[in-house]
């Protein structure tokens, strides 16, 4: 592997997060956009599939396939035509006897999976039809359920209800326990440069990723930078008070030990209305504790990242430049190894 090869990133988590992020990083691959000097990628997205709300949710139970939505909107930000089929795989059906709330992304994945008999399969052949500049796997083929245990001991079974909970979460675990990943995802690992986490929710778009026999250990035998994207806001319920600390024990605790080298924060002050905005849902920026991120040896990269509009989101350039970055870090540690890791590092923009 030379310093000159594509770049190597693997992202793992789920949501409009991780999507923001594949967006960004979508004109540094090969066939997109960027400057002809600016480093080019090869990207994987490893994704949660223990959604079962909403569109998703109801073809888990009518068909029994494995939640397509996460999966859709991540073949959609990598997509090469964003004016014509991601719009037709992000169309919600408003009417219709049994079609009313589905996206076609939705079922032509589920026919998809039907045709194929295989549903990475399924994300593969839907991919080379969106021709999306990477590569999607679902972080296990096995038909999973998210469970949680709250803070006072309740036992909370699926996606939705663990997010609508106002409880905080103690810990979540996946149903079955012994979900594999696919061999795909684990070479992806082994060969990456930077394996990034988020943003997204915590619990239920990141950590169920961690939860996949087998991924975490190759995580931590991957000679890549691992990075967190910590999430702008609090998710009620499910991160209420957590600080970006709080963020990252929960994802270590849960890997079963420590995993990350690096936390990404953001530093731009959200604007007083949005504030008012998510005050009112019980929502607030995470603080940025940077000395106990410190004290906890990790790095810490603070950057403005944000994107204000009616919501309070992750801008995907300023994801895609921090990740390249890190990648560059990475690049170098694959290729000449350090004896120790360097000091705390704070970006400015």
């Amino acid at each position: 592997m030379s310093s000159e090869a594509p770049l190597r990133l693997v992202s793992i988590g789920g949501g409009t997060g991780l999507s923001a992020l594949l967006q960004g990083l979508k004109r540094y691959a090969v066939t997109g956009t960027a400057p002809a000097d600016a480093p080019r990628v090869d990207i994987t997205a490893v994704v949660t599939v223990s959604d079962d709300g909403g569109s998703s949710g109801r073809l888990r139970r009518e068909f029994d396939v494995l939640p397509p939505g996460d999966i859709r909107n991540c073949m959609v930000a990598l997509s090469e035509d964003e004016a014509l089929l991601s719009r037709l795989f992000q169309y919600r059906f408003a009417g219709g006897r049994g079609l009313k709330g589905h996206s076609f992304g939705n079922l032509f994945l589920m026919a998809m999976t039907h045709i194929m008999g295989d549903f990475p399969e399924a994300v593969k052949a839907s991919s080379d039809v969106l021709n999306i500049a990477g590569r999607i796997f679902p972080a296990t083929a096995a038909n999973v359920v998210l469970e949680a245990v709250l803070e006072d001991g309740t036992r909370v079974a699926g996606e939705t209800r663990i997010s609508r909970s106002r409880s905080r979460i103690r810990t979540v675990r996946l149903v079955p326990r012994r979900a594999r990943p696919l061999a795909a995802t684990l070479a992806a690992i082994k060969e990456a440069d930077l394996i990034t986490f988020g943003p997204g929710s915590l619990f239920t778009s990141v950590i169920p990723n961690l939860l996949v026999e087998g991924i975490p250990g190759a995580i931590r035998r991957s000679p890549a930078v691992k990075a967190y994207f910590c999430n702008l806001m609090w998710q009620p319920g499910e991160t209420t008070n957590f600080r970006a600390s709080d963020h990252v024990r929960a994802i270590h605790r849960h890997a079963r030990g420590p995993l990350l080298d690096y936390v990404v924060v953001n530093t731009t002050a959200i604007l007083p209305d949005l504030r008012k905005k998510y005050a009112r849902q019980q929502a607030h920026p995470v603080e940025n504790d940077l000395p106990e991120i410190a004290r906890m040896g990790l790095q810490v990269i603070a950057e403005p990242l944000v994107q204000q509009g009616e919501k309070v989101r992750h801008d995907p350039g300023l994801l895609a430049a921090v990740a390249i970055e890190l990648a560059r870090a990475g690049r170098r540690r694959r290729l000449d190894p350090p004896a120790d890791r360097p000091a705390l590092r704070v970006l400015r923009g």
